[in-house]
């Protein structure tokens, strides 16, 4: 707590924020490619402080907004066989999918289950030997090492119904895509704390080696931001451009070895599909040849549905940075925390919520 405090001390934070400066007629535009560092952004009202040439903008840092819209219709039509029970962390529920949505199919009785870990489920399979227990695997490097975890505990305990619908994303790959994209013009990023400290700091290297792009992995407190905030600027300014970790309390250079120890053990990487990002090469997890007997795809004879675009909803485009909530025109409107559209909305790392929570349905055009 004794560290807590010092990040989140307001006299320290008002310093740091003086020290921001750049010359006026450059803009600087600072990615946070986290939700939960979205979130904390907007909470403590970082944007406003900022001087007015030094620019935030969000990324794909939230793992339910980046989960296909095939995907969702995937795991809502798999929901509607009796002989499969859904398996899932609470967020995905409301996840709205083309026609409908978890929360509404369990409404309608069909067997969904909220998890708060995927060992959770392996246990559900085991008590429930009569149904196919799929758990549905999402999330980013920080949710890989629990969901391995649970598929080695499966075949170890030899539970045979229980398999998982996978969707890990993996960050740094989708992090070039993003330096890649010239309409974005990217100066440095702010990389995510939580994935961080599972895969540490050398994954983010080649943003500075290979496109001069620096970057610091940041916690999750305002003195963390601004922190993390100025010694961007300053490498900026001095075109030194590196990748430093200023979350050192928790993360580690080479990262958490026993969790990638296990990443490694059941998954191998593979293509993923992002939405608002599409098919990115070496963004995904799926299970080895070994572990194939709980891949819910090949063992149900599946495939992921094509994507479909709501109409209206441009929550692709707020992920990439492209867009802010208040440039759609569902913001506010039709789409809200009670009644959501499109998925940045749902979730309490999705940028809509924190833009509507935080400021208003008015927001800044």
């Amino acid at each position: 707590m004794k560290y807590l405090k010092e990040f989140r001390n307001a006299e320290l934070v008002k310093e740091m924020l003086k020290k921001l400066s750049i010359k006026e007629d450059k803009v600087i535009t600072i990615m946070e490619v986290c939700g939960t560092h979205t979130m904390s952004i907007f909470r403590s009202g970082i944007r406003d402080l900022l001087p007015s040439n030094i620019k935030l903008i969000s990324g794909p840092g939230c793992p339910v907004c980046v989960t296909s819209q095939g995907y969702i219709d995937t795991a809502i039509e798999l929901a509607k066989r009796p002989d499969i029970m859904i398996a899932t962390f609470g967020d995905m529920l409301r996840v709205p999918g083309t026609k409908s949505s978890l929360q509404k199919e369990k409404a309608l009785g069909r067997n969904i289950k909220m998890v708060y870990s995927p060992l959770d489920a392996v246990e559900l399979a085991k008590e429930n030997i009569d149904k196919e227990v799929v758990f549905l695997g999402i999330g980013f490097e920080t949710t890989a090492p629990t969901i391995a975890l649970s598929v080695e505990k499966a075949y170890q305990e030899n539970v045979r119904n229980y398999s998982v619908l996978q969707s890990i994303k993996t960050m740094p790959a989708a992090m070039r895509q993003l330096v890649l994209d010239e309409e974005l013009k990217i100066d440095g990023f702010l990389c995510p704390g939580h994935v961080s400290t599972i895969i540490g700091v050398k994954p983010y290297e080649f943003l500075a080696s290979e496109f001069n792009v620096p970057a610091v992995v940041a916690g999750f407190e305002s003195g963390d931001i601004v922190m993390g905030i100025h010694e961007l600027i300053e490498m900026i300014k001095e075109k030194k451009y590196g990748v430093k970790n200023q979350y050192t309390r928790l993360v580690q250079y080479e990262g958490n070895t026993k969790a990638l120890a296990m990443i490694d053990k059941v998954f191998e990487v593979t293509d993923s599909v992002w939405r608002g990002l599409g098919k990115v090469e070496s963004t995904g997890l799926r299970l080895k040849e070994k572990y194939s007997l709980f891949d819910a795809e090949k063992k149900l004879n599946i495939k992921i549905a094509d994507n479909k675009v709501k109409t209206g909803c441009i929550c692709g485009e707020i992920l990439k940075g492209k867009k802010t909530p208040p440039q759609c025109r569902l913001f506010g409107k039709v789409c809200n925390p009670l009644n959501p559209v499109g998925a940045c909305m749902v979730s309490e790392e999705g940028t809509c919520a924190a833009y509507y929570k935080y400021k208003g349905i008015e927001g800044e055009l």
